[in-house]
């Protein structure tokens, strides 16, 4: 019965969020424009003050305002100020769609940051870990090549655990704040060429890549990862435009 999750209805202060957020985004609010005040806002939205600045303060965590005590609220350039809480806001803002510039610059980040951990994993992974990538790698083998969703799971549970096998706290860390942008990218990937020897070739990736990270080779590792995230970049370019959502609808 697992497919009947519970339903969630959207508070007015994710509401109020997600308002706001477009406004920003689409550049309706303008970089340093000074917000109306909380009280004249909250009724212009039909809210509540404390909701408004409960919405308010979402926002500032993520960069999009600024909250000046006695001056009042204004718009950040997200560019500047924005952290990683601004990830799922933007696809948000896309409906769901990872736009070409979004999606190579994800891409990019990727080559720099996870080469990094692979090369690490090499030199830093336990016995506890290596027996952790056996397992999955096992579960890989088993898996039903046209089952999206699972290969989805999979595949961001091995680079979390290369992640991890580095020895650096923050890199895990990093890959799971963006979790859902990550994983939308391989669901769409993984839906596209479900069936297709393409699958099988990110799985021997892994089966290779484990190898080396178990033999302590560094180099290897770091170069094996650079050329599997090619592959997967070759072939995500492949996908027509408007294919690669984050839409959960779409991930099955």
């Amino acid at each position: 019965m697992a497919i009947f999750e519970p339903l969630k209805a959207q508070s007015l202060k994710e509401t109020c969020v997600c308002r706001l957020e477009e406004l920003i985004l689409s550049g309706e609010l303008k970089i340093g424009e000074r917000l109306p005040s909380e009280r004249e806002l909250a009724a212009r939205l039909n809210i509540s003050r404390p909701v408004l600045h409960e919405a308010l303060v979402d926002l500032s965590a993520k960069g999009l305002v600024r909250i000046v005590p006695r001056r009042g609220v204004f718009i950040n350039d997200y560019r500047r100020e924005g952290s990683l809480a601004l990830l799922s806001s933007l696809l948000n803002f896309h409906n769901g769609q990872l736009d070409p510039l979004f999606r190579q610059s994800l891409i990019d980040m990727r080559l720099t940051l996870e080469c990094e951990t692979a090369r690490l994993a090499a030199l830093n992974r336990t016995s506890e870990q290596i027996e952790e990538f056996h397992g999955l790698l096992k579960q890989e083998a088993a898996v039903d090549r046209c089952d999206a969703v699972r290969l989805t799971e999979l595949d961001f549970a091995f680079h979390l655990l290369i992640a991890i096998a580095s020895g650096n706290i923050l890199y895990p860390l990093v890959i799971n704040s963006f979790r859902g942008v990550y994983t939308s990218l391989t669901s769409a990937f993984f839906r596209h060429y479900c069936g297709t020897p393409v699958v099988n070739e990110v799985l021997n990736y892994h089966c290779k890549l484990s190898a080396a990270i178990e033999a302590g080779d560094s180099g290897l590792a770091g170069a094996l990862m650079a050329e599997m995230l090619k592959h997967g970049e070759n072939h995500l370019k492949a996908i027509p435009d408007g294919c690669v959502s984050s839409r959960k609808e779409d991930k099955g």
